[in-house]
């Protein structure tokens, strides 16, 4: 970027070339975007993108989708509405593999985007009954991620569990669960479920890549073993 800028600085424009044209707020598009990271190696084919949620989103006016580099794409609505709802209802996943989403301002540059956070319906089970209670799972999935305190509450609860959305940096190891101690000595180990999880590493946990792929197989030169 800083050697494109000294070679504009160089130029030498003509009178109409340099002449100040002004474009004001008003006159972009109204259009809103979401920019979708997918966690791949494997070729983006957009048709089979689009045909995958077309049927899923249900777009009223359907929507515009554009490949902006290898594995990022662009979809565009004419509604804010329909970029809400589809925010609120992730994780979204495309063969098997995580699709990390980003709501895209028109200020901002796509190669500034960082594409590490996704929203996760977190499930917490075994704990006591007595300590079945909304406050003490939120404070036990403070380790997974940033808690959405503002869920409604008869989201929370389920058969033999309770859960909370929680935003997780996908970069990271997935969190387990929680060992926790009570009054009289005892610990008990408290096990997260991850609702709608695509495929992930169990070598290490982290959504962004393959068994194949990860550092740890590849530095084990396939010594290691699913057992292990």
């Amino acid at each position: 970027m800083e050697e494109l800028t000294k070679t504009w600085n160089n130029l030498t424009l003509s009178e109409c070339e340099g002449s100040n044209f002004h474009i004001t707020e008003e006159q972009a598009k109204t259009e809103f975007t979401l920019a979708a990271k997918f966690l791949t190696k494997r070729a983006l084919n957009i048709d089979a993108i689009a045909k995958t949620f077309t049927p899923i989103w249900r777009s009223k006016n359907g929507f515009k989708i554009k490949k902006e580099s290898d594995h990022v794409v662009l979809f565009t609505f004419d509604e804010k509405s329909e970029i809400d709802k589809i925010m609120a209802t992730e994780p979204w996943s495309f063969d098997k593999r995580l699709m990390v989403l980003q709501r895209y301002e028109k200020d901002t540059d796509l190669e500034d985007m960082v594409f590490s956070k996704v929203t996760f319906w977190v499930q917490v089970h075994d704990l006591p009954i007595r300590f079945r209670t909304r406050k003490i799972v939120e404070q036990l999935c403070e380790v997974v991620g940033k808690v959405h305190v503002e869920t409604d509450e008869a989201e929370t609860e389920g058969e033999n569990f309770l859960r909370v959305q929680v935003t997780i940096d996908v970069s990271k190891p997935l969190r387990r669960g929680r060992v926790i101690s009570l009054d009289n000595g005892k610990e008990l180990w408290v096990p997260f479920k991850y609702e709608r999880l695509p495929s992930l590493c169990f070598w290490c946990g982290c959504l962004t890549h393959d068994d194949r792929d990860c550092r740890r197989w590849i530095e084990s030169e396939g010594s290691h073993t699913p057992e292990s």
